[in-house]
């Protein structure tokens, strides 16, 4: 990736507003700034919009929603603020944070009104560190039915989307305003496009080892599970640019990736009362952490694995999502009518196992907390016949990015803007601190819904 400055460039067309990424953000940023009238071309170096988008669990969280109202379900900005900033310590933008949360609401209410994205509110169960149901995701509970329902919203808006469109360069003033961009097509050919306000909604870095070693080398030999594309491009050019880049550190981790199937396992099943032991059949974290920093103490573990084990009903519950009934057709879930047959099912030693699920069923009766801090009281014991899926820990997107204001302008290092440079999603400074515990579910489509509606909004009223 580079930045050209030249002074004299020029472009074969030129499009006021030009967006790179069509993921969630890129395609948001695109509608929010075509139906204020404003001509957008949205970029995209795949076959097909997919991005991180398609590869997530399609939750979005968001607060104050016509859904959340409708089922009575109480919610605030301060409420959403306070739970994203009680996950990140304290580590996150608190003018971003309260920025993205005021957008939240309206966000999801116009893509499901005006935009026809089919979105409901899960309430069947709540991931750790959100105070209520707030995950606003399609049916079938799949980033790929998301952004296809986004991609069906572009075609009936007549949104330009031009696919296998890599852009590998920006073209800019010394000033550090952008006059358009390079593509460079599959077959090595190159165009040119001006534009007046440029969008990056590209991602983060997530698929380029070198940068992951360099600012997450805790999680550099993890499998990297995430969207293949992202090779820091937004990165690269703020490095060229002298932008500020903030939190590279943080990531989303997962410590539920079926293996060796490589495939995501819900961490329902340890929101509702599964655990993880390793190969000696012991636990070893509170599986009500989150599962961004479980993939850590996943990869601590003797040969990097763990297994899930959880119940009926939770076995139940997985089969309302796509993605796990695909693992059971893979045969990834294993199956034991009792604590031997399990044992023997995954190879774990049935002595070690069979203290760990006794000593775990005595604290859901009134021994409370185990020694990782996990309160064992909220939800029922487990009980036989059991389930049980190989883990390992795995990548699947960073946090860290351009720094950018509430309005999504992109900053330099002294804390002022460029002239007309947006950011949002992966390629932008996310809401999770500086380190993998920050992360709080959902925090990634958080940030590309919201500053993707922010950039949009905003570059289209800066070219008139």
């Amino acid at each position: 990736m580079t930045v050209l400055f030249d002074k004299q460039f020029e472009f074969e067309v030129e499009i006021p507003v030009v967006v790179v990424g069509a993921g969630a953000c890129g395609i948001i940023a695109g509608l929010t700034a075509q139906e204020t009238g404003s001509e957008v071309l949205v970029l995209e170096r795949d076959d097909v919009p997919r991005g991180s988008t398609a590869l997530s669990s399609g939750m979005i969280p968001a607060c104050e929603t016509r859904l959340q109202e409708a089922k009575g379900v109480d919610d605030s900005i301060a409420l959403l603020s306070a739970d994203i900033r009680r996950k990140s310590r304290g580590g996150a933008d608190l003018d971003i944070v309260e920025a993205i949360c005021r957008e939240s609401g309206s966000a999801i209410d116009w893509l499901i009104e005006q935009k026809g994205v089919p979105l409901q509110l899960v309430d069947s169960f709540l991931y750790p560190g959100h105070s209520v149901h707030r995950m606003h995701a399609p049916p079938s509970m799949t980033g790929a039915e998301l952004i296809g329902a986004l991609s069906a919203a572009a075609e009936k808006d007549n949104l330009d989307i031009v696919t296998n469109a890599h852009v590998s360069a920006l073209v800019a003033q010394h000033d550090g305003r952008i006059d358009g961009v390079v593509v460079t097509r599959p077959d090595g050919s190159q165009e040119t496009i001006g534009c007046r306000a440029l969008v990056l909604a590209c991602n983060g870095y997530g698929g380029a080892p070198e940068m992951v070693r360099k600012f997450s080398p805790e999680i550099a030999d993890a499998v990297f599970a995430g969207h293949t594309g992202n090779k820091g491009d937004a990165v690269s050019w703020g490095l060229d640019l002298g932008a500020d880049l903030r939190d590279m550190g943080a990531y989303q981790g997962h410590g539920s990736w079926a293996t060796p199937h490589g495939m995501l396992i819900t961490w329902a099943v340890m929101t509702e009362g599964g655990i993880q032991v390793n190969t000696e059949g012991r636990r070893f974290a509170n599986e009500h952490q989150g599962y961004s920093e479980a993939a850590v103490d996943v990869l601590r573990q003797p040969d990097g694995v763990a297994w899930n084990i959880y119940d009926q009903r939770i076995h139940e519950l997985g089969m309302t999502f796509e993605d796990y009934r695909d693992a059971e057709q893979a045969g990834a879930i294993r199956f034991g009518t009792d604590t031997v047959e399990l044992a023997a099912s995954c190879g774990l030693p049935v002595d070690i196992l069979s203290e760990t699920l006794d000593e775990i069923g005595e604290l859901g009766g009134d021994g409370g907390n185990c020694q990782f801090g996990r309160d064992f009281t909220k939800k029922p014991k487990l009980k036989p016949p059991y389930y049980a899926v190989k883990v390992t820990g795995a990548l699947f997107h960073t946090q860290g990015g351009l720094s950018v204001r509430p309005d999504a302008r992109v900053l330099r290092k002294d804390g002022s803007p460029f002239p007309n440079l947006f950011a949002g999603g992966g390629a932008a400074r996310g809401v999770s601190g500086n380190a993998v515990w920050g992360y709080l579910s959902g925090n990634g489509l958080l940030t590309a819904v919201t500053l993707g509606r922010i950039a949009g909004r905003n570059a289209a009223a800066l070219v008139g």
